[in-house]
């Protein structure tokens, strides 16, 4: 898909990094968004998105996994236009599968070669990191794990928290299951249901935290950042924890955005990315759910950790053949967690 001849100004004005808002003509076309994300942020996107350009949106919510999978059911069918997931995974399995659109390279330039497709095929939109939420009044930061692998030890019995059923706990044992092995990551699962305590939701390990039920507990950046800049970070009683050591307890999750090839409406949906990307769409999202932007011209919120200071694990942005999450919650269920 390529912007030959962009003709609505708003596109232009993203691909030069314009900000001022620029009068554009009504579209006659609507869009359907299959959308795995934040519905709060992602359906404040879709309004900012209308009144710029006049391009209805309708939004289908579900489990990223589940509507990607949908998508490869109904083939060249699909209603979808776009598709935007909580993590890569998907994406790169529907572009295994030849059913995504290649986006022109003005769109997807503003985010580094490491968050998006080599082929333009989909790019990431936003970044969370998996981190340790911390009760300093219970435990020291230079007395937390040092990797996230040493939480499978005894000593650490009854002090942390887990969501087996999390999305993002279940990428984060398919990463483990790609990069040290099957049995490897199920003799850590098996220590970490031995010894630690098991939630239904990471806000639920956040809140447990901060009532001082348990010592700490894994979770997304976001929740905490989005908790500490509504109340404070002086309001609160956790702080957050990194591995810092390229650890897998570090593993970032990049929620991202293709275009099928199946949509009629190739240049509308790529416009909706191209402002899913620009710097206003950037810091609407970023400001509503705490996660990071990918867009290099935008800035982090000043109260989130630098994402410059970040230290990923490398080789979990493609999962591979794990990146349908299938193994994790095959394991998960052997080990009796699911």
């Amino acid at each position: 898909m390529k912007l030959k001849n962009i003709i609505s100004s708003i596109c232009a004005g993203v691909v030069l990094g314009l900000s001022a808002a620029v009068p554009v003509q009504a579209s006659a076309a609507e869009l359907t968004l299959y959308s795995g994300q934040h519905k709060n942020a992602t359906d404040a996107l879709i309004a900012a998105f209308e009144a710029k350009t006049g391009i209805k949106v309708n939004a289908r919510y579900g489990k990223s996994n589940e509507l990607a999978h949908q998508i490869m059911e109904e083939g060249a069918d699909s209603p979808a236009d776009i598709i935007y997931t909580e993590e890569s995974t998907p994406l790169v399995m529907l572009a295994n599968k030849g059913l995504l659109a290649e986006l022109d390279d003005t769109v997807i330039d503003v985010v580094a070669e490491d968050y998006r497709d080599s082929h333009n095929q989909w790019v990431g939109v936003l970044a969370r990191s998996r981190t340790v939420v911390y009760d300093p009044k219970l435990i020291n930061e230079a007395d937390l794990p040092k990797s996230i692998f040493d939480l499978q030890n005894p000593q650490w019995e009854g002090k942390f928290a887990f969501v087996p059923s999390s999305g993002a706990f279940q990428a984060q044992l398919s990463a483990m299951i790609k990069l040290k092995g099957y049995e490897q990551a199920k003799a850590w699962l098996e220590g970490i249901k031995k010894y630690g305590k098991i939630y239904r939701k990471n806000t639920v390990v956040l809140d447990a935290v901060e009532r001082g039920e348990v010592p700490f507990g894994l979770i997304n950046n976001y929740y905490w950042d989005k908790q500490a800049k509504e109340k404070g970070i002086d309001n609160m009683n956790s702080r957050l924890y990194y591995f810092g050591t390229r650890d897998i307890g570090d593993m970032l999750t990049i929620a991202s955005i293709g275009v099928l090839k199946s949509s009629p409406n190739q240049q509308q949906a790529e416009e909706f990315v191209a402002f899913a990307l620009s710097p206003e769409g950037q810091q609407l999202l970023t400001d509503l759910s705490a996660q990071y932007p990918l867009n290099k011209s935008v800035k982090t919120h000043p109260s989130l950790k630098p994402f410059s200071e970040l230290t990923p694990p490398a080789g979990t942005i493609d999962l591979g053949e794990y990146g349908d999450g299938k193994a994790a919650v095959n394991l998960l269920q052997e080990v009796g967690l699911l």
